[in-house]
């Protein structure tokens, strides 16, 4: 299959793994690197970083790397220099890279002193490819599943009846999938261990919640009500969801979320 790869230059294929998905405030832990030369011939390397900074209890459940696994291990700071070189003159290509690992390398370099970029390099996204190959809609799902064209798309009456036919046919066609509303209520929850709210505008790290969002992402809500309690006034008095007014403004009142601790809670509890 590698013929069908035709390079002008080297490939770099790369994988992040993080403290959290936020460049501005997260740190990379570890990097896996696949570089395919021209004449086909490959580099592996995987590198495990200090991130000078704890590893939140979340983010280790998904990629199973604790703060014991990187504390002899060198910081971003100490690699740049030489991972910038590799780099140089190279393709980029990964899954969701132009979502996540893209930004979050662009960061770590920025905080080390180097102007890394990805202009003139062209960036190969098999996520974005995935997505445009089996496009996530509904017509697309229906004809997936049901085996069927969607007559009537975008009617609400057509749209709901389709829904309910590609639940069934996913049913049918995984047999793994849970049976009870409960069980599938929780296979198709993406919100994910560190979530407080259902816009992601708030996330947990440890037992703090921090914003998730713009220049005070990695903040936490004690740090803002107390220095900063314009910015949760912004929040209540604009379009967020009520859940995260209601978040905000509690912690103006000094009433925080504490984590839940029972099975499968996740979120917040006032």
């Amino acid at each position: 299959m590698m013929q069908d790869l035709k390079l002008e230059r080297p490939l770099v294929v790369f994988d992040i793994e993080s403290t959290g998905v936020v460049p501005q405030r997260d740190r990379i832990v570890e990097l896996a690197v696949l570089k395919v030369f021209p004449d086909g011939h490959t580099q592996n390397t995987v590198r495990r970083l200090n991130p000078e900074m704890p590893i939140p209890a979340g983010a280790t459940a998904i990629h199973g790397i604790t703060n014991a696994d990187v504390a002899d291990c060198p910081t971003f700071l100490l690699i740049a220099d030489k991972l910038y070189r590799y780099l140089e003159d190279c393709d980029l290509a990964g899954y969701n890279i132009t979502g996540f690992d893209i930004p979050m390398l662009e960061a770590e370099f920025k905080r080390a002193g180097f102007d890394f970029k990805v202009e003139g390099r062209r960036v190969i996204d098999a996520y974005n490819i995935f997505c445009k190959l089996y496009p996530r809609t509904l017509t697309a799902a229906y004809k997936f599943f049901c085996g069927k064209d969607l007559e009537g798309a975008h009617g609400a009456a057509a749209d709901t009846a389709a829904t309910f036919e590609v639940l069934l046919g996913q049913l049918e066609r995984h047999p793994e999938l849970p049976r009870d509303m409960a069980g599938l209520a929780e296979f198709s929850d993406l919100t994910g261990p560190d979530t407080v709210d259902r816009t992601r505008r708030f996330k947990w790290v440890d037992n703090e919640v921090v914003v998730n969002f713009g220049k005070n992402a990695g903040r936490t809500l004690r740090d803002l009500a107390e220095n900063d309690p314009g910015f949760l006034r912004w929040i209540v008095r604009s379009d967020f969801s009520d859940e995260v007014r209601t978040i905000a403004n509690d912690a103006l009142m000094g009433k925080f979320p504490t984590r839940k601790t029972t099975a499968g809670g996740n979120g917040a509890e006032s």
